[in-house]
């Protein structure tokens, strides 16, 4: 595409990009079982390959090289946009594009434990956006409502919102299992999620292309190059998309079930006159709550439904922190407790969301390295800017809940 008036060209990109999309989403929609055979001229349209580029290029992490060593800003001083999406568009048409190993980087966790991050080239950056602008709004049309991690319009207020309302009487949802996927983005296995991929897309050279990154590696600290026969990397464009694909097996599972989402007020009110549980789902990626009405052995016998669902994916339930507490005990979802008290001075009882333990120690540790980081010599308002970039971003995460007296807590 001519990028002579860079600004112009990524304007008429981004329509052109949206009005296929817009497309792409109802034809899914107004047909669940349709497969899409004409999807790979898409990934290599100049189109979106430009605005691809530009959500890289404009994505923080465009400053971290890949095992090739290149960022954003060596692409563009060295090679040039158009000459990059050029030469890319050509391999990708004569089928010469071969993906490259992740960078392997450990990103530290609470607890003491290491996170795996992977880091792609900007090179496959660029084709996995491609292709997620291409499959996700396909796969938009088949995702519950229930699942609310990494999808448009959609943010992780929303989910806990949804736990508090049906907490809330006279719905009364009070038994929660609280899931943990065991790693869940390094061991979702690529048969069954392949499978999954190809109930919606036809086009050979597209599932060769999500196969290939599934398939490329990981080249990690040590240097050593290690295969990757599970899993999808964490930092990957695709991951996200591809986790949601896998994990709507479980969305569709609780959505179908007798009690589930979608049995009807008068099937779930007969359930109830029988003893019988009604549940549903909250899922954000790979953390989830499963409301019920019902007891606790009602809890457990759901919880253990689940684990076999997700064996088809090859996850498993952690079972430490799989746990099935009642609302009054509280939980913690997406930094968040989430508990019902009594409030003061009456006889009524509330649903409250204030931020969890383990997110106020998490800033508090994150205040004090800051101000470790910061010499004696150099200028307080040095470190009071760093603090404010710091602490401003949680406080508007927590903001919407009751957080007054953690802040105050915080600011002393």
């Amino acid at each position: 595409m001519n990028t002579c008036d860079p600004e112009l060209a990524l304007l008429r990109a981004e329509d052109r990009v949206l009005e296929i999309q817009t497309k792409l989403h109802r034809w899914a929609r107004d047909d669940p079982h349709r497969q899409f055979s004409d999807l790979f001229n898409l990934v290599t349209d100049p189109a979106f390959l430009l605005v691809a580029w530009d959500r890289v290029r404009s994505n923080k992490g465009a400053k971290t090289a890949g095992v090739d060593g290149r960022t954003a800003l060596s692409i563009v001083l060295r090679v040039g946009v158009e000459e990059f999406l050029d030469g890319l568009r050509a391999s990708l048409k004569d089928r010469s594009f071969r993906p490259l190993p992740v960078r392997e980087r450990m990103i530290p966790k609470p607890g003491g434990k290491l996170r795996r991050l992977g880091i792609a080239t900007i090179t496959d950056r660029v084709v996995q956006a491609a292709v997620k602008l291409v499959l996700e709004p396909i796969f938009e049309a088949d995702f519950l409502p229930c699942s609310y991690g990494f999808r448009p319009g959609r943010r992780a207020h929303d989910a806990v919102a949804e736990i508090r309302h049906l907490a809330t009487n006279p719905r009364r949802y009070e038994w929660i299992v609280e899931g943990d996927i065991k790693a869940c983005f390094d061991e979702i296995d690529h048969t069954a999620l392949m499978s999954r991929v190809r109930g919606r897309i036809a086009d050979k050279r597209v599932l060769n292309l999500v196969k290939a990154f599934l398939k490329a590696g990981i080249l990690g600290e040590d240097r050593q190059l290690q295969e990757t026969n599970a899993g999808t990397p964490q930092g990957s464009i695709l991951s996200p998309l591809l986790s949601n694909i896998a994990l709507a097996v479980l969305d569709e599972h609780i959505a179908q079930q007798p009690g589930g989402p979608n049995s009807s007020p008068g099937v779930r009110a007969a359930r109830l006159r029988r003893g019988l549980p009604n549940f549903k789902l909250i899922r954000y990626a790979d953390d989830w709550c499963l409301m019920i009405r019902g007891n606790q052995s009602d809890a457990v016998t759901l919880r253990d439904e689940i684990a076999g669902v997700l064996s088809t994916m090859g996850l498993r339930l952690s079972p430490d922190k799989t746990l099935i507490t009642h609302i009054d005990e509280g939980v913690d979802f997406l930094g968040w407790r989430i508990q019902r008290h009594r409030k003061r001075g009456t006889n009524r009882y509330f649903i409250y969301t204030y931020p969890a333990k383990k997110s106020l120690k998490a800033v508090m540790a994150k205040v004090k390295t800051l101000c470790r980081q910061v010499e004696v010599s150099q200028p307080l308002d040095e470190l009071i800017r760093r603090l404010n970039q710091a602490v401003r971003g949680w406080c508007a995460y927590f903001r919407p809940g009751v957080s007054s007296a953690t802040f105050a807590y915080l600011s002393q």
